[in-house]
């Protein structure tokens, strides 16, 4: 591929006429960085120059003198042979993948070449092995989860048959969401105690619009389990629309409102949800209003409430936003 403008790669390449002493630099610059480079004469294939941990990699006791083909498979060779005519004819640095098997192990690489003249050619080696074994463990490990995930919520689902709760989320609705925020605005006016209510926004993203409405349920299920984890018997949570959600926190002020809501927001960042291998991210806004500082009547409340989680998308989402408190 040719470099992109302003990257390294590319300033070298409109730099042919670099010095050997320029380009031992860079190789001096190359080996901390854990990666390895090589110089191969083009006319005979033949290495002319290998740092010693390319060497160390070949598993082999030299690589100077030697050609590919004295020191890889037949089909290696060719693939790498390959990318090589590749860079010689353009004279642009060419990132390329390879797999091969040394000292009986498959191993990984990504190797950056670039033409030196047209007599030698430059090779960066840079293995990615333990790199790839990690993301393999990775997928296997996100596939584990995605399986759980599914096989607890399809008991959930038949537990929760004909309860009345939301068949997504596993939560109370917004009818019974209504009656019990009435019920607290009651009881707190008589008790002369303060309540605090939460409205809960699912945040917008592109990536997970493109994958459909099977993620956006992913989603609506994670937010349904950290809520059902991270609030008491006391409080109530429910889904009141199809990305709303709300929480109220019986006795609470809106300090401490503010202090639990922050912790459930960074639980959520940081909770797996998998849909096909893939960690889909779980990121959500949140305004708290609190009885009777912030309103004292229901609609109030909830207007409270609901300008704060459009105050915290606005300001670009995962936030918690405290309602305004009007004085006098």
């Amino acid at each position: 591929m040719e470099p992109q403008p302003g990257s390294l790669a590319h300033w070298l390449a409109s730099h042919a006429d670099l010095g050997g002493e320029a380009l031992a630099g860079l190789v001096a610059l190359i080996e901390p960085l854990g990666n390895q480079a090589a110089i191969k004469s083009v006319a005979t294939g033949r290495y002319v120059f290998a740092t010693t941990g390319l060497v160390e990699m070949f598993g082999r006791e030299a690589v100077v003198g030697h050609t590919d083909a004295e020191l890889l498979k037949p089909d290696e060779t060719t693939a790498l042979r390959r990318v090589e005519q590749t860079v010689m004819a353009q004279r642009f640095p060419v990132v390329s993948e390879h797999k091969l098997e040394i000292g009986g192990r498959r191993r990984e690489f990504s190797v950056t070449r670039l033409a030196l003249g047209s007599e030698f050619l430059l090779a960066v080696w840079h293995e990615r092995t333990e790199e790839r074994q990690r993301e393999a463990q990775l997928q296997r490990a996100l596939a584990q989860i995605e399986q759980q995930q599914s096989a607890i919520e399809q008991i959930r689902r038949e537990l929760q048959q004909g309860s009345g709760r939301d068949d997504v989320s596993g939560l109370y609705m917004r009818a019974q969401f209504d009656d019990q925020l009435l019920r607290e605005i009651d009881l707190s006016s008589r008790e002369h105690r303060e309540f605090a209510l939460v409205v809960i926004a699912l945040d917008a993203s592109p990536k997970i619009a493109s994958l459909g409405e099977e993620a956006q349920q992913r989603l609506l299920e994670g937010i349904g389990r950290m809520l059902r984890a991270n609030t008491r018997a006391m409080d109530s949570a429910c889904r009141i629309g199809p990305q709303r959600f709300a929480v109220l926190l019986s006795g609470v002020g809106l300090a401490t409102a503010h202090a639990r809501m922050e912790q459930l927001r960074r639980q959520c960042a940081a909770q797996i949800v998998v849909l096909n291998g893939q960690d889909l991210g779980l990121s959500i806004s949140m305004g708290v209003s609190s009885f009777p500082h912030t309103a004292s009547r229901q609609d109030e409340l909830m207007t409270a409430s609901e300008a704060a989680v459009h105050e915290a998308q606005r300001r670009g989402g995962n936030q918690v936003v405290l309602a305004s408190i009007a004085f006098g």
